[in-house]
This record gives C-alpha cells, structure tokens and sequence, in this order.
C-alpha cells in the first residue's frame, strides 16, 4: 500500500456512501502506482500527485453514484476513456458492472490491458477503435444499460458517439468540469434527435474540495436512428443542431 496512505481516500468514500474492501483499496493503489509508471514514457494524464489522482481521477469517477444506481448488475461502456476514467475505476469499486473500455489509441489500451490483467479483474474488455465506427455496426450498437464519458467534446457531439451505443431504457452520463446549463440548452434538440432526453443535471463539489463538477444524464427514449453516427470526425466538426 503507498506510503501516503489512504485516510482521506476513505473519507471520501465515505462520503459518497461507497463501502470498499481493503482489497479494492489496494487495487486504486497498484492503479495509481501503474499510471505514474506508465505515464513516465507514454502521455496518459497531466494529474500525477498520489492525492490529487484519488481524488481528481478516482473520487470524480465514482461520482456517478450521484445519477446512476450502482448496486445492480449492467453493461456499461466508457468512450474515450483515455487512462480508465471513468470506466476502470468503476470495475474496480463495482465489480458486477460488465465494462467495455474504449479508445482510438493502441497505446492507451496496451496500458488498460496492462492494468486489467495485473489486477486480475474480470468482466470488463478494451476496444480500440473511434466510436463512429463501432456504434455504426453489429452488436455493439444499443447494446448498453449505460454510457459514460469524460471526453473533452461539446454535449451534442458526445452524445452522437455515446447515445446510439445504449439501449432504449437505458443512459448516457456525461462527465463535465463547468457549469453547461448554456450547454445543454444548445443541445437539446440534438439529444431529441438521437432519441435522447435530458433527465439530469447534478452539479456539486468533489468531497472534502472546492472542485466543481457536474454529471449530464440523458436517458435513451427512442431507437438512435440509423443516420447517426455520421462518419469519422463529423460529430466534432459538424455538431448537430
């Protein structure tokens, strides 16, 4: 375990009603101890101090138990998940969540699988590729009880890459550092269009921090139509309007 400690992490936790097991703490652990190690010869995160991963990366990740109930088994897949975030954090704090993680590079995924396998997790698969391509096609698309993603993009064209993976029923979360009360507004009929509805906005503070954060979620109300999501690059160029 680092030699930081983990007190404050606990708190936390705490906090947000999350119950770990010394195990699950000493796998954050070994994450972090792997993501400044990798981070070393490959760019996986600005945010390299003990404290401020747990808090910034994993505290920020599990927050989605303020929009999402966590307790029961779902699918979920993380779209840009860049070094694990939110997705990893979430396998290893809720086991049962079966998780796809994916990213567009290799050699993010070469770090997940690294993670993954040391860890000795279970349920929980990498794909490397764009989201365009592979909501476009076979089982993938609206397959999922949930999506999420801390990508840096504008609402309208996350939820082009994110709402068509998830079924009817089911959400897309979207992780954001502002206040997007603006940004919301602008793409409102974006989300009607791909068979979304806002249902959510949480806005709050990170525990025991002055970090603000809010957590969009959108719930999939009607089958994304089969024109999105338009081809590779598009969504970001060309938002919908």
């Amino acid at each position: 375990m680092n030699a930081c400690g983990t007190k404050q992490f606990r708190k936390d936790l705490e906090l947000l009603k999350i119950p770990l097991t010394d195990e699950q703490i000493d796998q954050f652990i070994r994450y972090y101890e792997m993501l400044v190690e990798w981070n070393s010869f490959m760019n996986l995160t600005g945010i390299t101090e003990y404290e401020e991963v747990l808090k910034k990366h994993f505290i920020d990740s599990l927050s989605l138990v303020k929009v999402f109930d966590s307790t029961r088994e779902c699918d979920v897949i993380d779209v840009g998940t860049g070094a694990g975030f939110p997705g990893l954090a979430l396998k290893i704090a809720f086991p049962w969540m079966n998780i796809t993680l994916l990213d567009s590079l290799h050699k993010r995924i070469q770090f997940l699988d690294a993670v993954i396998a040391d860890l000795g997790l279970k349920g929980v698969n990498t794909l490397h590729g764009r989201a365009e391509d592979y909501a476009r096609q076979g089982q993938l698309r609206e397959h999922f009880d949930l999506c999420v993603s801390r990508a840096v993009a504008n609402l309208a064209s996350l939820s082009e890459y994110c709402l068509p993976f998830v079924k009817v029923g089911g959400y897309f979360v979207s992780y954001k550092s502002d206040k997007v009360k603006e940004e919301m507004a602008v793409s409102k009929n974006a989300v009607f269009l791909l068979g979304g509805k806002i249902s959510k906005n949480e806005e709050f503070l990170l525990p025991h921090s002055d970090i603000f954060r809010s957590l969009i979620s959108i719930e999939k109300v009607q089958p994304t139509s089969k024109r999105f999501p338009r081809k590779a690059g598009i969504p970001t160029k060309e938002p919908l309007k």
